[in-house]
Parts: structure tokens; C-alpha cells; sequence
């Protein structure tokens, strides 16, 4: 995942969301969620970042779980590649 591909994907989700509620995004601390392309466009879109600190495993476990179940549970159609 490229910084720039994960940006494009932010502001497609940003542009198709329906709600009006401030959103707060929770990531890993994966090189691309650090650059400051992304960081800007997360700014740019008063989102709130949320980014696991370190290796603590149990620190975002709600965000994970919630995750998880989006991921895994709700996925409505899978990639093809």
C-alpha cells in the first residue's frame, strides 16, 4: 500500500460517506498513515486520527474489533484482484 493509493481511497470514502458526524479514523502505525500526504488529507477533512502507539496490542482493542467485524462479517462483495 503506497501512500498515495491509500489517500486516493480516503477521499473516495470521504466523498461517498451519507453521515454528517465527525469521523474519527484508527489505523496501525503503517508508514503510509505517517506521510504527510496522508496526514494532510485527514486534516484537510477534520477527521480525527486515532493511531495505535507502539506495540501494545491491547491499546485500540474496540477499534480493532469493530474492524474486524466490518472486514470480515459485512464485506458485501470481495475484490477480484
Amino acid at each position: 500500500m503506497s501512500a498515495e493509493n491509500v489517500v486516493k481511497a480516503l477521499q473516495v470514502a470521504v466523498k461517498n460517506r451519507s453521515g454528517t458526524l465527525p469521523l474519527i479514523h484508527h489505523s496501525d502505525r503503517g508508514l503510509q498513515y505517517c506521510y504527510s500526504i496522508y496526514q494532510k488529507e485527514i486534516d484537510m477533512n477534520k477527521i480525527i486520527p486515532s493511531m495505535k502507539d507502539g506495540y501494545d496490542c491491547y491499546q485500540h482493542t474496540f477499534a480493532e474489533r469493530i474492524n474486524g467485524i466490518l472486514k470480515h462479517e459485512f464485506v458485501i462483495y470481495k475484490c477480484q484482484d
